[in-house]
C-alpha cells in the first residue's frame, strides 16, 4: 500500500499537469481519457488510504491493549508508568510494513493457510455430537486464535440443546490456562501435536494445564481424546468435499456468519436425510 500510494499520487500529479497544459485535441485523443484516468487513480488512492486508516486504528487499539500510549516515546514502561530498559521498534499506532488489508472485504483478516501461505479469511467454528455427527453449534469470527472460542462454543451448544455437553474434546489450538480453569464441563484438550513429546508443565504457574497433562497420560484420557478426530473432523470434511463449500460468497462479518450457519444447516439436513433413510 505504501508503494502503491506513492505511485498513484505521482501518476495523478502527472496527469493533472498534462491535462492543464495539453490542448483540446490532445485532451480528446481516443487512446487516453484524462478525466477517467485521473478518477480511476483517485478512487484507488482513496481505497488504499481507507485501508491504511483501518490498519492504523487496529494497531492503535492493539498497542493500547499492551499498555502503550501515544506519548510513550517508544520507551518501555513499568507498572508504575516509569521508563525502564529497552524500547519499541515501532511508533505507537504504526503497523509493521508486512501488515495487510483486504480491499474488497475489510471485515476479513489475513490468516495462515493450511499448507503454507496466507489468505484473507474468517475463523469458522463447529461443535458436533458424538452419535450422529450433527453440527449442534456453528459460529464464526474474524480473529485467528481458536482459544477464544472454547468457552463460547460450550455456551452455544447449551443454548442449542438446552443443556451443556457431558464432555468437550478440543485440539491444542483451544488450550489456555483460563479455558481449563473456567470451563463449566469436563474437558479433554490436547496440549500440543498428538504423538509429540512435550515439555514439562510448570504446575505452580499453570495448575490446570498440568492437571490436563496428567489426564492425557491416563488411558481414559487418551481414549477420550482419540474420539475427537472421528467426531469433529467428518463434519468439516463433508462441508468441503460433499457440499463443495470452500469459500464464502458474501462479504462482511454479519453476512458471512449467516452464510456459515446456512451451510452448516444444509449439511445437517443432508445428514438427517441419510440417517432417516438408513
Amino acid at each position: 500500500m505504501k508503494q502503491a500510494e506513492a505511485e498513484l499520487k505521482a501518476q495523478i500529479d502527472a496527469l493533472l499537469a498534462r491535462a492543464k497544459t495539453t490542448d483540446d485535441a490532445e485532451a480528446n485523443e481516443p487512446e487516453l481519457d484524462l478525466p477517467a484516468e485521473i478518477e480511476r487513480r483517485e478512487a484507488r488512492l482513496a481505497a488504499i488510504q481507507e485501508a491504511r486508516e483501518r490498519l492504523e486504528k487496529r494497531q492503535r487499539d492493539a498497542d493500547m491493549e499492551h499498555g502503550r500510549s501515544d506519548d510513550d516515546d517508544r520507551r518501555l514502561r513499568g507498572p508504575d508508568g516509569q521508563p525502564k530498559g529497552g524500547g519499541y521498534k515501532r511508533e505507537f499506532g504504526v503497523p509493521e510494513d508486512k501488515a495487510q488489508e483486504n480491499f474488497t472485504d475489510p471485515d476479513s483478516r489475513i490468516m495462515k493457510r493450511a499448507g503454507g501461505g496466507f489468505d484473507p479469511a474468517y475463523n469458522a467454528q463447529t461443535a458436533a455430537d458424538e452419535a450422529a455427527h450433527i453440527i449442534v453449534a456453528a459460529e464464526l469470527d474474524n480473529t485467528a486464535p481458536d482459544a477464544n472460542w472454547l468457552l463460547p462454543m460450550i455456551q452455544a451448544v447449551q443454548d442449542t440443546l438446552g443443556q451443556p455437553p457431558e464432555l468437550g474434546l478440543a485440539d491444542a489450538g483451544y488450550r489456555s490456562e483460563a479455558n481449563l480453569k473456567n470451563a463449566p464441563i469436563e474437558l479433554v484438550v490436547a496440549l500440543g501435536r498428538e504423538g509429540k513429546q512435550h515439555t514439562q508443565v510448570d504446575a505452580g504457574r499453570y495448575p490446570y494445564t498440568a492437571a490436563m497433562a496428567a489426564k492425557l497420560k491416563t488411558e481414559p484420557g487418551r481414549a477420550a481424546y482419540r474420539k475427537r478426530k472421528w467426531i469433529a473432523e467428518p463434519a468439516n470434511g463433508w462441508v468441503k468435499n460433499v457440499l463443495g463449500f470452500r469459500q464464502f460468497s458474501l462479504r462482511g462479518l454479519h453476512r458471512v456468519r449467516a452464510e456459515w450457519k446456512l451451510v452448516c444447516m444444509a449439511l445437517n439436513l443432508r445428514r438427517m436425510a441419510v440417517l432417516s433413510a438408513s
